[in-house]
């Protein structure tokens, strides 16, 4: 029944309850009316009957407790790091799913890098306070807000720049639109959905976390470039241009025409060849 509700939701979660219906055999109906709630759940008709599912959130928006072993149950889920998503029906609740969200390997590589480079790592998830915690110190993450819905991602982000912090927004669904907006950066996973690749500044091309540490040392690479850049140019013209016309004639010192154009066309070089290095600079994973 949860995973009929779900059938025509795209989070992350009703795919885990669909692939687990499947490979358990259960041959899933078709549901109706299929309305979603974007940070507490979905809801949907399924053989007649009006069935909700979604997290903590869900259950706070429909004023219903879950009995006392499905509670104890999600808490057992939460302290393992799983996520509780609830199954109810009017002011019941059937049933609760403990989903696990795998962190990848490669996450630990990226809030690392990341580290070193002096920043800090906050973590924003509507997963309950337990689960976020969880994952928060498996990571080492510094922050973690919790039990966020879609529309406070934007107030936590401007809580932070009240702060006198500059915030990189890093998002890829529907719900984060609004915060990759708020964000001084929005940075959007290209594989995520298509507003939220609308909404930011820079798409990852790749689903992989590592490349949001990787832009970060691509950006510094490219400012120091450009400084060094500017130094070659301004330097001919701050030393060229005063010999060309004849400040240190007096002392024999001239700058022939033809040398200057020689020099002009080397400056012009050296600055082509410099930029091409910047290839070197960063190196994906």
């Amino acid at each position: 029944m949860a995973a009929s509700v779900q059938r025509d939701a795209e989070h992350p979660i009703a795919q885990a309850l669909m692939t687990s219906a499947k490979e358990h055999g259960i041959d899933v109906p078709m549901s109706q009316d299929f309305e979603s709630m974007p940070g507490r759940g979905v809801r949907a008709v399924v053989e007649e009957r009006s069935l909700h599912v979604g997290g903590p959130g869900l259950l706070r928006m429909l004023a219903v407790e879950p009995p006392e072993t499905l509670r104890r149950a999600a808490e057992s889920a939460a302290a393992d790091g799983q996520s509780a998503t609830y199954l109810v029906e009017g002011d019941r609740v059937l049933a609760v799913f403990a989903i696990a969200d795998a962190i990848r390997p490669e996450s630990f590589d990226a809030v690392k890098r990341l580290h070193d480079n002096g920043l800090e790592v906050v973590l924003l998830t509507g997963d309950s306070t337990a689960v976020g915690n969880a994952v928060g110190k498996e990571l080492n993450i510094d922050t973690v807000f919790a039990e966020v819905l879609p529309e406070d991602k934007v107030a936590k982000i401007e809580e932070l720049q009240a702060q006198g912090k500059r915030v990189a927004m890093v998002g890829d669904g529907v719900n984060d639109a609004p915060a990759l907006l708020t964000a001084d950066v929005g940075i959007a996973i290209g594989t995520g959905t298509d507003v939220a690749v609308e909404a930011g500044d820079v798409v990852l091309v790749r689903s992989d976390p590592r490349d949001v540490p990787a832009i970060i040392a691509l950006s510094k690479a490219t400012y120091r470039k450009m400084i060094q850049n500017l130094w070659w140019a301004a330097g001919y013209n701050i030393v060229a241009i005063p010999l060309a016309a004849g400040v240190l004639a007096a002392w024999g010192v001239m700058l022939q025409p033809a040398l200057g154009a020689v020099l002009m066309s080397l400056s012009t070089i050296v600055v082509a060849i410099n930029a091409q290095l910047l290839r070197r600079a960063v190196r994906s994973p």
